[in-house]
């Protein structure tokens, strides 16, 4: 069966509400309810966001509160991220047969073609990493700090962070498209236990990541990135959105996603 798929552009909102909202579509994808889904969305006011089994202790929550910034908790595995000049995707898809490995690279062959329309050709890691050993070293802290295989790069620097959860037959996947620099200041964040890393990491954010001002040498907008999104997924899943609306609230949401 053929799946039916919408597209949701939420615009920006704090850090709760958007993780509750990426769950919410799994959630009721599990349930039948409504169709798969692409959602786009930013972050009001900029928010850390740190992996399910992931330590908040690393993070001086003192420092972050006091500069008006979020933490939230995912429902997805991962590192953690600043959420700043960004666009943010998730998408609720069933499972079908596909490993999460087939999922990372279904879904990066649609950010590949959304990218090739703002006129960067990126291209897919192709790198293996113990998550073990990676976890235990503190400069894994930041999601940036490294590429897992079939993530996004430009010129071998990571410009795209995912991760993903099981929902029994659905699965969620959300990530990161730096469309500016501000991810490195995650650094300045860091709890004082684990400051000693702190120049390690800096250096390593800014030689080993990317953002799309960087590529292009201009500025880019969000809801530029956004129509390439929807129409980059068209084109390389050869399929139309059902929907394409702007919504603000989980109540607009319900109702336009209740059939």
């Amino acid at each position: 069966m053929k799946m039916r798929w919408g597209f949701l552009n939420t615009g920006f909102r704090d850090g709760n509400g958007n993780m509750k909202f990426d769950e919410e579509l799994a959630l009721r994808l599990r349930n039948a309810i409504g169709p798969c889904t692409l959602r786009v969305y930013g972050w009001q006011p900029y928010t850390i966001s740190i992996g399910f089994n992931q330590c908040m202790e690393d993070f001086d929550l003192h420092k972050i509160h006091e500069y008006g910034i979020d933490i939230v908790r995912r429902p997805t595995g991962g590192r953690a991220i600043l959420h700043a000049h960004e666009l943010t995707y998730s998408i609720a898809m069933y499972i079908e047969s596909r490993s999460p490995r087939e999922i990372y690279r279904y879904i990066s062959e649609g950010l590949l073609h959304s990218l090739k329309l703002l006129g960067i050709d990126a291209q897919l890691s192709t790198n293996e990493i113990n998550f073990q050993q990676h976890y235990q070293n503190p400069s894994s802290i930041p999601c940036f700090s490294h590429s897992t295989k079939y993530e996004i790069q430009f010129n071998e620097c990571k410009l795209i962070g995912s991760a993903q959860r099981r929902y029994a037959n659905v699965v969620l996947q959300h990530g990161s498209i730096l469309l500016g620099p501000q991810h490195r200041q995650i650094v300045e964040f860091l709890a004082p236990h684990v400051q000693d890393s702190k120049k390690i990491l800096e250096d390593y954010l800014a030689a080993h990541t990317i953002d799309i001002e960087t590529i292009l040498g201009r500025s880019v907008s969000f809801d530029e990135t956004a129509e390439c999104i929807k129409k980059g997924f068209e084109s390389a899943w050869n399929m139309t959105f059902e929907n394409d609306v702007t919504l603000t609230t989980e109540a607009m949401y319900l109702e336009a996603y209740e059939k």
